[in-house]
């Protein structure tokens, strides 16, 4: 309110205001229409993400020829501006969908791909040679022997990835896409509408608020306990 009265409230809204926008983009189905279809392209990138990362990782974790090899590509994934990334996508893919959710998905691979590297790492050696005693086959030594240990590095690569990914998701809707979060608030920074862009944003980040404490760390806290009763 402070600010409203300094600013006024075009440039600084109330929050009334603010709400009140909400409600009424809701209403109408065009909040909760772009807000589903940002929701698609953050949910696309992490799982290809998490995929791609934990695959990578596992390998480079376990493999000293593999991260021989992959080190160097790491760290330039890891070290390449996120901006860079998006604009390269489009320029070779074109400004389509696949485009973006590549984009956004190469930018959090290289965070997945160090955390479960590091998980790979500090995998138990006896239950490994246990596995290999009782000739479990290459899928058991997978869902069974490394797959639960990494949970943990799983849960935590998920949660820091969850939250990188959407603010790239908006990056790369602001420079090519038609709809979405990022698209609106493009828009109305345009039309100087601090109200809306302000609506936009609220509205996201409670929804992804929503999916990092109802989800997310549930599922890190079940990783951890895991953890612990297997010392």
């Amino acid at each position: 309110m402070l600010g409203t009265w300094w600013m006024g409230p075009r440039l600084c809204p109330s929050p009334a205001a603010v709400f009140a926008f909400i409600v009424r983009e809701t209403a109408s189905g065009e909040l909760p229409a772009e807000l589903g279809i940002t929701l698609a392209r953050v949910a696309a990138a992490f799982v290809i993400a998490m995929t791609i990362g934990t695959a990578a990782g596992l390998l480079m974790g376990r493999s000293r020829l593999a991260n021989t090899i992959g080190e160097p590509w790491l760290i330039l994934l890891l070290n390449a501006p996120a901006l860079i990334v998006i604009v390269l996508a489009y320029i070779w893919i074109g400004l389509t969908e696949t485009a973006a959710i590549m984009a956004v998905a190469i930018n959090k691979i290289p965070n997945v791909t160090v955390t479960i590297r590091e998980g790979a790492r500090a995998m138990d050696p006896q239950l490994t040679e246990m596995a290999r005693i009782y000739r479990f086959s290459r899928r058991q030594m997978l869902t069974e022997v490394m797959l639960p240990q990494l949970q943990p590095y799983i849960a935590a690569a998920a949660r820091s990835g969850i939250a990188l990914i959407w603010k790239i998701v908006l990056v790369v809707e602001l420079l090519g896409r038609s709809n979405g979060v990022g698209f609106q608030i493009h828009l109305y920074f345009q039309l100087f509408d601090v109200r809306a862009i302000l609506g936009y944003t609220l509205a996201f980040v409670a929804v992804m608020l929503v999916v990092e404490f109802a989800v997310l760390q549930p599922w890190e806290r079940r990783a951890s306990r895991w953890r612990g009763g297997a010392r």
